[in-house]
């Protein structure tokens, strides 16, 4: 996974943040201090086509629909018009790669076509979705992670790819394109759920010759925070675009059913859940930021879209609330400038490659723990505009 959102915000200061009166002013909600803080250190010079750098750019730009900030959407777009070329090509991007990863930044292409009209736009759509259509597949028909990873599907990638591939099939697409995307999640939460606990495993390989996969199962053996926390806000967001009831209702009882199983494993002490979600009292394990902030997000969005029972919603929005004043509170710190940044964030974790990640809680815990990490701080945009949203 990339590892590169903590090295972008140590940068010069965009010259169109300079001309905003008071862009760290502490009286703004933590959404807009947090994205403001990203943009006043990331440059047009320094962006990539990767799933991090596609997530904060979507999450400011919708809080800039939100707050209808002109600046904010045209921030967004510079950013994409250094990569998406007019013919639709997408610079750093090669199809070929078959990396589900590569999909996730597509999802903002939507939010610029609808916004500004340029064709380009489309016609990336179009090349991205040319690679689901064309992508490789387990024999279940479970698209995989990435070709370097074959017969493997990763929680991750029920992000990357599956919100993009809904809203595809919703506004250009047929039915198959929902059906497909819906599939995937209900694939993926067969293989990978534990009777037991009710969480979900971070990876799944449907040939069992990954040195990491259980012999009987495939799973992967933890319950890696950030993974799930992926799948979670994935669920929600692909939901956004699903119309036809069944497959709806397949979506909604495997997020309602992830609910109790996170309420269980959050830390009663701080609110916020850990590195490796069931292993609260194991040497090394620790409270981390990214996987915290999604769960926050998937918990509020549950609320906000009706899909909690009214008898639980004060008990789970009185945890989601705790959680998110948690992040704040122990994960939040703010420098000199007044710019915010969030510490406690995993830099990268997987399974395989080389050299190779076995999947040991070991392993889960030997990865750096970085700040502002654009892993974590997409979320954090997110899960704020949830919260805020409450007020």
């Amino acid at each position: 996974m990339g590892n590169s959102g903590n090295q972008l915000c140590k940068t010069r200061r965009l010259p169109l943040l300079k001309k905003m009166k008071a862009p760290f002013d502490k009286t703004k909600p933590f959404s807009q201090r947090m994205a403001l803080s990203v943009m006043s250190r990331y440059t047009p010079a320094q962006v990539r086509w990767h799933y991090e750098h596609g997530l904060v750019m979507q999450s400011i730009f919708i809080l800039g629909e939100k707050n209808g900030n002109e600046d904010w959407l045209g921030w967004v777009k510079g950013m994409y018009d250094t990569k998406v070329k007019d013919s639709g090509t997408i610079e750093d991007y090669q199809e070929e790669e078959y990396n589900l990863d590569m999909i996730n930044a597509g999802k903002t292409l939507f939010l610029l076509l609808k916004k500004y009209g340029e064709e380009k736009y489309r016609k990336a759509i179009e090349n991205l979705m040319n690679q689901l259509r064309n992508h490789p597949r387990t024999k279940s028909n479970g698209l995989w992670h990435k070709k370097i990873y074959p017969w493997q599907m990763w929680l991750d990638g029920l992000y990357m790819a599956g919100p993009f591939h809904a809203q595809y099939g919703a506004q250009f697409g047929d039915d198959g394109d929902l059906q497909d995307a819906v599939y995937q999640f209900v694939l993926m939460e067969s293989k990978a759920r534990d009777k037991e606990t009710g969480l979900l495993y971070h990876g799944w390989d449907e040939s069992r010759k990954q040195l990491w996969a259980n012999p009987n199962t495939g799973c992967s053996p933890h319950f890696w925070g950030r993974a799930l926390g992926w799948y979670c806000m994935a669920l929600l967001d692909t939901l956004d675009f699903i119309a036809d009831n069944k497959q709806k209702e397949a979506l909604v009882s495997i997020a309602q059913s992830l609910v109790t199983p996170l309420l269980k494993f959050q830390d009663k002490k701080s609110g916020l859940w850990y590195q490796i979600l069931d292993r609260h009292s194991c040497q090394g394990n620790y409270t981390e930021s990214s996987a915290t902030s999604m769960f926050v997000y998937f918990l509020l969005k549950m609320i906000r879209l009706g899909l909690i029972s009214k008898i639980y919603t004060p008990a789970v929005k009185e945890a989601a609330l705790f959680s998110y004043q948690g992040l704040i509170k122990e994960k939040i710190k703010e420098d000199e400038n007044g710019e915010l940044h969030l510490t406690g964030i995993c830099k990268v974790a997987g399974l395989g490659g080389n050299p190779y990640r076995n999947g040991s809680y070991e392993y889960y815990l030997s990865e750096p723990i970085v700040t502002d990490d654009f892993k974590g701080v997409g979320p954090f945009i997110l899960a704020s505009m949830e919260a805020e949203a409450l007020v």
